[in-house]
């Protein structure tokens, strides 16, 4: 089973906006950050990841923005499945995987393997959000998967 299998069985939710069609290929990166900064600008910096992944939880509820948690994303080597290579923290509107980090300093190796899931999801967009940045969007990292 593919990665974007995976995704459409567990039933990530769909929503409109993903089914629209965008120039950008479905990029969410604008109300997935709005949904992050509201997280941290209720919350603050200092907190553990859990309680940043939970809360952002929330907020895309809210915000009716689609997504699944802990997704199970499999992937292939030389043809061959590996079983699961990795949980993704989140995948919104089944095009984008978030990565929520609340460390010191985010270093090339994060950046690196956000990189390595969307080759193994099939995806081209992926987040990287570390909620001990402030302001966050210094802690935001946008990685493009060429494919």
């Amino acid at each position: 089973m593919s990665a974007t299998d995976f995704l459409n069985a567990e039933g990530a939710e769909d929503s409109q906006r993903a089914q629209r069609e965008n120039p950008l290929e479905n990029d969410f990166s604008h109300e997935i950050i709005g949904a992050a900064l509201e997280v941290q600008r209720a919350l603050g910096t200092g907190l553990l990841e859990s309680a940043y992944t939970a809360a952002f939880a929330i907020e895309l509820a809210e915000r009716e923005i689609g997504f699944a948690q802990e997704v199970p994303i499999t992937g292939l080597y030389k043809g061959r499945p590996l079983g699961v290579a990795y949980r993704a923290d989140f995948v919104v509107e089944n095009s984008v995987i978030v990565e929520i980090k609340a460390i010191d300093v985010v270093t090339e190796l994060h950046r690196a393997q956000l990189l390595s899931y969307l080759r193994v999801a099939g995806l081209k967009l992926g987040l990287l959000i570390n909620f001990h940045a402030f302001p966050l969007v210094k802690g935001v990292h946008r990685m493009v998967n060429k494919l």
